[in-house]
């Protein structure tokens, strides 16, 4: 979340940035009234604090020098204003509960580099690799549900039949290449990135620290019984794995990486997308994700954008960059590049990856710092991440354009030594 100083000492930069997202000035209006409020309740009752303790002093000089009416007296003083002191910190702490539930719910603001725009129409083309819209014969141009279906290997049926609209089952081949894709991506950044396994559900918190709630509760699996929650990626545990805790400057840039199960409701996605893999509820994906300091954040977001790529040009799938506007940005980022591959069955581009930079947002929810080189204190860490390989649109896009003229998918060849060394998916 944004720090409450923001808007008592730059209440300017605020309004402007969110104004960038389209957000409305009424939650500013509304942090900067509650946290006066806030500040006033607290003098109050630091001095009324104060005044109990100068009181219990003189009390005790005065038992102490036989001024025992006296005394008494002040102790009744004391009593009242103990009780005005507890009605002080009731209110200071209510204040505060609806300072933070305000703050939880306004987004990050844009990086001043982050072009501007309302929607997705703004999004500025960085640059397109690999793509010849002529270079695809008609039979590449089959979409893989129907690809998936006639070599056996995407069994959407019985996935319906087994947990409903929106899930899908691969078969074969077909599972084995979305283990194939995820183990390769895995050991293409093993060099520098620590592999972690994370749990798959988790508590409020750890998902209120990505900024996933409050915002996006009807998106979320919920476990009521255990109030816990299904992840929508792995940004969601690797991003509080230091939660609350203090790391040293020399630690940082710290990298993580993980292959987990995705769960989304797709909540308002009705009509979209409904057929094949484009839009499920349950996926894999492999998340690399960083915590970083401040001067840290421009390489590492390079380094992660760098790293997505390059698993798409061995794979050799044509792609494009997108920066995102300041209107499509998700949340909690400051800035996003997204990246998309060509699919030339269903002849659209496929967002595959979003590489995203959140300043210290999501840290400064999940409470973790770090010591700087120099001086005294601590400092909000700033998190960084993007998918390294996102199944389901990444499996769509290889079975349509690797697609023969027999009707049979020829394997990457990065990806054959973790398909026990099948070149060519066949019926």
């Amino acid at each position: 979340m944004l720090d409450v100083r923001l808007f008592r000492n730059d209440e300017a930069s605020v309004r402007a940035g969110l104004a960038r997202r389209g957000e409305s000035p009424e939650s500013v209006d509304r942090v900067i009234a509650l946290d006066a409020d806030l500040r006033r309740s607290n003098a109050a009752r630091d001095e009324v604090r104060s005044r109990v303790r100068t009181i219990s002093n003189e009390v005790g000089q005065l038992f102490r020098d036989g001024r025992r009416d006296e005394a008494t007296e002040l102790q009744a003083e004391s009593r009242a204003l103990g009780e005005q002191e507890k009605d002080l910190d009731r209110r200071s702490d209510q204040l505060a509960q609806e300072l933070r539930d305000l703050l939880l719910q306004i987004p990050n603001l844009p990086a001043p580099d982050c072009p501007d725009g309302s929607s997705e129409d703004d999004n500025v083309l960085v640059r397109v690799e690999g793509f010849d819209p002529d270079a695809y014969g008609p039979h590449q141009r089959v979409t893989h549900w129907d690809i998936g279906a006639e070599l056996g290997i995407l069994d959407v049926e019985r996935a319906v039949k087994l947990s409903g609209a929106m899930f899908v089952m691969y078969r074969g081949a077909g599972a084995a290449l979305v283990r194939a894709l995820c183990q390769f991506a895995l050991d293409r950044n093993a060099d520098l990135y620590e592999e972690v396994r994370p749990p798959t559900v988790v508590r409020t918190a750890t998902m209120v620290s990505t900024g996933h709630l409050p915002k996006f509760v009807d998106e979320a699996y919920h476990l009521e019984r255990d109030d816990l929650w299904a992840i929508p990626t792995a940004e969601v545990p690797l991003t509080s794995l230091a939660r609350e805790e203090i790391l040293d400057h020399a630690s940082l840039p710290m990298r993580m990486m993980a292959h987990t199960a995705c769960f989304r409701r797709e909540a308002g996605s009705a009509g979209k997308d409904t057929r094949g893999v484009l839009r499920v509820h349950e996926f894999d994906k492999v998340e690399l994700l960083a915590y970083a300091a401040p001067e840290q954040v421009d390489d590492m977001h390079r380094e992660i954008l760098g790293r997505a790529e390059a698993l798409l040009v061995a794979l050799r799938l044509p792609y494009r960059v997108l920066d995102l506007c300041a209107g499509d940005i998700g949340n909690s980022s400051r800035r996003t590049f997204d990246l998309e591959v060509y699919a030339p069955g269903v002849d659209r581009w496929l967002e595959v990856s979003s590489v995203s930079w959140y300043g210290d947002y999501q840290a400064r929810r999940a409470n973790v710092r770090f010591r700087p080189e120099t001086g005294s204190g601590t400092e909000v860490c700033h998190t960084l991440n993007g998918s390294a390989l996102a199944v389901p649109r990444v499996w769509a896009a290889l079975v349509e354009t690797n697609r023969q003229p027999d009707g049979t998918v020829t394997v990457p060849e990065v990806l054959r030594p973790y398909m026990r060394g099948v070149e060519r998916i066949e019926p």
